[in-house]
């Protein structure tokens, strides 16, 4: 699937080695041959379109790519498997899956295409044999991959649930082991990119994972992508400069007898060509390079088992081919010595070589320039360094030489702890002219020598009384661990100079490495030296330049290991950007392995520089910075970027700003104390007002945001937390505005962190409307302490559709307001039950509580909470009672609905009374706390002119086991409605919209026109009939196997021998074939009916339905919406819900809305002449059918209305309805 172009550059940012190739007229990576189309036998599959609709590279483990230059040959598996086919022996096998179809285990939650629990993937379930097995996935017969060719997935393997994975590639008689890995693997989609080198002829790819006894094996892969695999395609010319291969192939100069095959029939490495150079192979030996202790030739095939081992060597692609590498000692220099080599003259000396670094940060790899003859001994040059993580791959390089004196060139490798510096490759041009054997030429100094850079920045100065690794400044020697922590141990700050902050005027440039390992590269250059829009930077700065390298085109620079940071760190930075269509320049944080793009150039800055910041934030661990950037040199208008003036601020752990204190925000200027944590790859972003995101502020503001659909995020929760803060008073309360919106959309949680412990203080799940709501919270603390705390911001998301906001936070002294919504899962809400304490707040989590119900309301799961009291005879003698009060509730100012849910026991609770005290108490409500299963709505209207509080009242009845329950107070606007009733103007009041993880786990939602939405909906309401009105509605477009419907549940209501459900509804889809329906369902203890539905295309207004219910149990009403036919954005909306009890419903008089519009005579007699021909023509198919049919096959069926809940079908998932049960007019 072609990604948006505005997504490309963040997603290969995330994810590592960049497979981007820009349009440039001398990539060879990607052809596209329009004008003929070859045999299939030599087309297919070679990742060249030799066909206009590239028809040839179908199903051949990737879909044919688009013919724009830079597209990769990808898979995403959402229409099938490209070609893909499980190779396995056992009941261990790879299929095609998705999230939505499996709801719960330990595979993916969502596929990495598109995010969502509805995409799809190439997955192996888990398997309960108690012997190994392996599951093998291979591709199709794959042909001719280039030098540059790049293999890009993404898997998923949760640590523990599998014991190996592998990726081959099998060509001729050898399979290659292009990865392999034991684990531990980190949660959730993690990245592959390997290179596969130049293969010749056929070959296929496999992609295997290993189970044994203790492992389940839960594994899914998706998103695979060769990039720059395809061999360029023959021209008839090639552009000035480039070498015509013998096949008409055009390739650059600089790739003529570089060791690789870039023409595809050898033609550019033939002896013709390149007989004059010197290339060692170390296939034989070492040719003319001399080798000191340290540096050993060696194989893949019977070499060490150590992770970072080359699998295969450059030469020959093959784990039979030879490669030089260093065995030596951390720290400690191998050196590769050429021949003596006479002065170049006017031309160069060419050394062009490939390098391995991998497995160690601490590796490194220089390049040094020795020159001989004169008089006194000369240091050595360092013409090139490469230090660090370079991956697997083999990376082409090349110095070019000029000297007026006799040279030598020394390679010298060092390597890290666990890491191998690897050469292969070596290849030396015409104009390394070696000296005659009879030499008078100084030799080198005897004895080990390790050649260091010159000159020499100050963390390589080391005295010898430091420990290898250590810093010396003065008399300390500063640990590896505190460099470039943000805290200066030494007196002149020399272990922070080399730590990111810099101008790029010295030769250290803040300790930026360049890491590029393609055709650009990072390098400090002057203004002088550059063209365009640099230019107007004085002095040096970091510059986008050609390299040498063959393979991923982004060029990559990292700082050292900085930090751990602290809240208030942020990076200033100047830059440029010239680049058009595709290039970027972005800041990656890089942490333990893990990436995350932490800022992006929003767009090419023609006007030259510009300055920007990112705060980094709070960061437990060390992490590297590392920027990346893409441009097309060759392109027009002088294309680049650069980098300038970088600086680090407020980055240390214990430095505090004003910021520091600000926890009231308006998010306006900035995030105020606020910052995003970054525990996973999702995050609280600051952001604008734009479309459907609006701020609360002023509607246009800022404020922040956490969408799950971010295409980059796929972690399961996000923390926005508040710097460290010091109690103003010893009660605060927090209030906030909320956003939470969506059928899918998750918990938002706050909570209060102090002295090592998490107290959560409030909680809101699934979607609250599309509208911002208002909450608060108390704080309490210590009387006198001055212990810090911090506040916390979680959302955690349950699926992938919806959006989340935070605006408008204050604090101020003093106890908040009793809230307008109380579900008791994060705290009592302020209630207090007296002396005694006769009621408490708990859970039936394990099912063994002396007394209450099994579930709560609020979650319907024995995890959920609710406030209970004890009825029996023991706790509560016979007419006694226990009270419950609340807090004081602010004066609402026009009249208010106070609704909760209460709960008895089985056998006679007593009775619930509610009062409502201001200024004294006055009872407004006593209920009969009859027992059963299911919770009960209570509501009371409120009106008063001063604070409230709330009483709940316990009677006991003395009878044992007995008790009640309360859960979900909500107070609304507005009078309180009838049971089953709603105009949805305040919300859906006593309508539960819970997400059933049966059904998908989608909710029904609640909105108005006025509103600007992500989703499609009706423009106006039905009760005032304008955009200010409210209704609920829910979006069919979001369901697929993982999601069959969603319901909207009416309170418990009693038995009714006939009683009349009234409501409006409103319907649009785009096509015929696109059916939404809603059906009304009934539901008791007996089972579920279906009492009416209708579903298809619909007109997009408002239609009356009327529904006669009768039950002889006391039952709940289901607003049932699920899909007919194909997903289609289309809402389903309902309006004026009116149940009459006891009155049977009668035939609505027609209303304006409905009266059909006026036709004319002609228009009219014309349709029914056209509907008579119609009818006419199927009435002959029909019977013609029938009698080739022989039998009719169809037979007539007539529907009895069921009075009751005669012929439901039990099993033991749940209930099956007969045909002749649903009704669907």
């Amino acid at each position: 699937m072609p990604l948006p172009s505005h997504l490309l550059p963040a997603l290969v940012l995330l994810l590592g080695p960049l497979a981007v190739t820009l349009p440039a007229a001398r990539s060879p990576g990607w052809a596209w041959v329009p004008s003929h189309c070859r045999s299939p036998g030599q087309a297919a599959c070679n990742f060249v379109c030799d066909c206009r609709d590239c028809s040839d590279e179908a199903q051949c483990g990737y879909r044919g790519a688009s013919p724009a230059l830079g597209t990769p040959f990808a898979c995403d598996f959402e229409q099938d498997s490209c070609g893909w086919r499980d190779i396995s022996t056992s009941g261990y096998s790879w299929l095609r899956d998705r999230a939505g179809a499996a709801l719960e285990g330990p595979g993916p939650h969502s596929d990495h295409t598109l995010g969502t629990d509805l995409g799809w993937y190439m997955a192996v379930g888990t398997h309960r044999g108690k012997e190994a097995s392996t599951a093998a996935l291979r591709s199709p017969t794959l042909r001719e991959a280039a030098p540059s060719c790049k293999l890009r997935l993404w898997y998923h393997a949760a640590s523990g649930d599998v014991a190996e994975l592998r990726l081959e590639v099998t060509h001729g008689s050898e399979t290659l082991i292009l990865w392999q890995s034991t684990g531990p693997w980190d949660p959730g989609w993690q990245e592959l990119a390997v290179t596969t080198g130049r293969i010749r002829g056929d070959f296929r790819v496999t992609f295997s994972a290993t189970r044994n006894a203790t492992h389940r094996g839960a594994v899914a892969l998706d998103d695979l992508a060769f990039w720059d695999c395809g061999l360029p395609t023959p021209q008839a010319s090639c552009p000035l400069g480039h070498h015509h291969c013998q096949n008409k192939v055009c390739v650059e100069p600089q790739q003529l007898c570089d060791g690789e095959d870039n023409c595809g029939d050898l033609s550019d490495e033939d002896p013709l060509t390149c007989g004059r150079h010197t290339a060692t192979d170390f296939e034989t030996g070492l040719g003319p390079w001399n080798r000191s202790e340290g540096w050993s030739r060696n194989h893949s095939a019977g070499g060490p088992e150590r992770p970072s081992w080359p699998r295969r060597d450059h030469s020959r692609n093959s784990a039979q081919g030879s490669f030089l590498v260093s065995v030596a000692e951390p720290g400690t220099p191998a050196i590769l010595s050429s021949p003596e080599f006479q002065a170049s003259g006017a031309s160069n000396c060419s050394l062009i070589f490939y390098h391995y670094l991998h497995g160690s940060e601490a590796g490194c790899l220089q390049l040094f320039l020795q020159t001989l003859g004169s008089s006194a001994p000369q240091a050595p040059v360092l013409l090139r360094r490469r230090r660090g993580e370079l991956g697997t791959a083999w990376v082409r390089d090349r110095v070019d030489i000029q000297s007026a004196h006799p040279f030598q060139i020394l390679l010298a490798g060092q390597t890290g702890p666990g890491g191998v510096v690897g050469l292969d490759d070596l290849i030396l041009s015409d104009h390394c002219r070696p000296v005659p054997e009879v030499s008078t030429l100084q030799p080198l100094p005897p004895g080990p020598w390790a050649p260091v850079p010159q000159p020499l920045p100050p963390s390589s100065r080391l005295q010898d009384s430091c420990k290898q690794g250590h810093f010396a400044c003065g008399d300390l020697c500063v640990p590896p661990e505190q460099l470039c922590d943000f805290e200066e141990q030494c007196a002149g700050g020399e272990d922070e100079q080399a730590c990111g902050t810099t101008d790029f005027e010295s030769l250290e440039a803040g300790g930026w490495e360049d890491a590029s390992v393609g055709r650009l590269q990072w390098r400090r250059l002057s203004a002088q030296e550059s063209q365009g829009s640099s230019a107007a930077a004085a002095g040096h700065f970091l510059s986008l330049q050609r390299a040498w390298g063959q393979l991923s085109t982004e060029a990559r620079v990292l700082t050292p290991l900085l930090g751990p940071s602290g809240p208030s760190c942020e990076l200033h930075l100047a830059y440029y950007l010239q680049s058009q269509p595709r290039g970027f320049l972005a800041l990656v944080v890089v942490d333990n392995g893990s990436r995350e793009l932490a800022w992006q150039a929003l767009s090419s800055s023609a006007g030259g520089w510009k300055v920007d910041k990112v705060l980094l934030g709070a960061r437990r661990r060390p992490f590297q910075l590392e920027f990346v950037g893409l441009v097309d040199l060759d392109g027009p208008d002088q294309q680049g970027a650069g980098v300038d003036n970088v600086t680090l601020r407020d980055c240390s752990p214990t430095v505090t700003t004003k910021r520091d204190r600000e926890v009231s925000c308006n998010f306006e200027r900035d995030t105020c104390s606020w910052y995003p944590g970054h525990l996973s790859d999702t995050h609280w972003r600051w952001v604008e007002s734009r479309g459907p995101d609006h701020d609360h502020t002023t509607g246009q503001g800022h404020f922040v945001l956490l969408d799950p659909t971010d295409p980059l995020a796929w972690g399961h929760s996000a923390h926005l937390l508040s710097r460290p803060q010091v109690p103003a008073a010893p009660t605060e309360c927090l209030s906030f505005w909320y956003y939470l919106h969506g059928p899918q959309i998750g918990t938002l949680r706050l909570a209060m962190r102090r002295e090592g412990e998490e107290t959560h203080l409030w909680s809101r799940s699934g979607t609250q409307g599309n509208r911002w709501h208002e909450a608060w919270a108390t704080l309490s603390h210590q009387p006198g302490s001055r212990a810090q705390y911090q506040l916390l911001f979680e959302g955690l998301r349950d699926g992938y559709h919806g959006t989340m906001a935070l605006d408008d936070v204050a604090v101020r002294p003093g106890p908040c307001w009793a809230p307008h919504h109380c579900s008791f899962e994060d705290s009592d809400c302020g209630f207090s039950s007296g002396g005694r304490g006769l009621w408490r707040r708990q859970a039936n989590a394990s099912g063994h509580t002396a007394w209450g119900p099994p579930t709560d309301h609020t979650t319907e799961t024995a995890q959920g909470h609710y406030m209970v009291v004890d009825t029996s005879p023991d706790a509560l003698p016979r007419g006694q009672t226990a009270s419950l009060t609340s807090k004081e509730y602010r004066p609402p100012a026009q009249p208010a609905c106070l609704t909760f849910w209460y709960h008895g026991s089985l056998h006679n609770p007593g009775t619930l009374r509610v009062h409502l005290e201001k200024g004294r108490k006055h009872q407004v409500l006593s209920l009969s706390a009859h027992g059963g299963l299911a919770w009960r709505l209570g509501s009371v209207d409120v009106q008063a002119e001063q604070a409230w509080r709330v009483v709940f009242e316990a009677v006991a009845a003395g009878v044992a086991h007995s008790y009640v329950a309360l859960d979900d107070l909500l107070l609304q606007d507005g009078p309180c409605p009838r049971p089953g009733s709603c105009d949805f103007e305040s919300g859906l009041c006593g309508w539960s919209h819970l997400a059933w993880p049966s059904l998908g786990g989608y909710s029904w939602d609640w909105g108005g026109g006025a509103t600007p939405s992500r989703y499609p909906q009706p423009p106006v309401d039905h009760t005032l009939g304008t955009k200010a009105g409210h209704f609920a509605f829910f979006e069919t477009g979001v369901l697929g196997p993982g999601g069959r419907a969603a319901w909207l549940r009416s309170e418990p209501l009693p038995a009714t021998p006939a009683s009349c459900l009234r409501f409006w509804y409103h319907m649009g889809f785009p096509e015929h074939f696109y059916k939404g329906e809603l059906r009304v369902l009934l539901r008791s203890t007996q089972g579920q009916l279906a009492v009416w539905g209708t579903g298809g295309h619909r007109r997009h207004q408002w239609l009356e339905a009327q529904v006669e219910v009768a039950s002889t149990k006391e039952f709940q009403v289901v607003f049932e919406a699920t899909l007919g036919g194909q997903p289609a954005l289309g809402p389903i909306a309902l309006d004026d819900v009116e149940y009459l009890a006891g009155q049977r419903c009668q035939q609505p008089a027609p209303s304006p809305g409905d009266t059909a519009a006026p036709v004319s005579v002609p228009t009219a007699v014309g349709s029914a002449l056209l509907l008579l021909m119609l009818l006419v023509l199927l009435g002959l198919g029909g019977r013609r059918w029938l009698q080739k049919r022989g039998s009719c096959p169809f037979q007539s069926n007539t529907e009895a209305t069921a009075p009751g809940f005669d012929n439901i079908l039990f099993n033991a998932d749940g209930v099956t309805l007969p045909a002749s049960v649903t009704s669907d007019p």
